[in-house]
């Protein structure tokens, strides 16, 4: 996989922002999101072979720009890997029925412990996935997320993971 993901969520996030946050305030004009807490586990594919699990902890901030939401994450590997980092998720509804996509975008630091290396630790992760949202607020999504140097370092052999993620609105 390469940076895919990465282009699939800013078209769509750069398309959504056209038609539905384009009006008075601006395309990218702050305006109040819920805040969320997320946990997710995930199965970690390297080189198209499952080698380990994955535990990820998540924050998206109080507010937006247009369509894209600060968020940090935090995840580490049952093989001692770790990654931080800071960056933008959207929201896309599919409907009125609850049904929602999303993508994110977050470079953010790979440490890789006994995990395999990917070839320096500035690490772009990108993801998309298919979600519900309960009626308290609460979401259970199904990801797919490809983390890469986006060839910044001669080795950038590329990570992805296949996750469950659960949040709960704070507010």
């Amino acid at each position: 996989m390469d940076g895919t993901l990465a282009v699939i969520y800013l078209v769509a996030s750069l398309f959504d922002m056209g038609v539905n946050h384009c009006g008075q305030g601006g395309c990218l004009s702050r305006d109040a999101a819920p805040a969320r807490l997320s946990v997710q586990a995930a199965d970690v594919q390297f080189q198209d072979a499952s080698i380990g699990r994955e535990f990820y902890l998540g924050y998206d901030l109080d507010h937006s720009y247009g369509p894209f939401q600060p968020t940090v994450g935090l995840s580490f590997t049952d093989q001692g890997a770790g990654w931080i980092g800071f960056g933008v998720k959207s929201r896309f509804a599919l409907g009125g029925s609850g049904l929602f996509a999303e993508g994110s975008l977050m470079p953010g630091y790979y440490a890789p412990g006994d995990g395999p290396d990917l070839g320096g630790n500035l690490h772009f992760r990108s993801a998309l996935g298919l979600g519900y949202e309960f009626d308290n607020g609460a979401t259970l999504s199904v990801l797919y997320d490809h983390r890469s140097n986006a060839d910044t370092q001669t080795l950038n052999p590329g990570l992805e993971t296949l996750s469950v993620r659960y949040q709960v609105a704070l507010d």
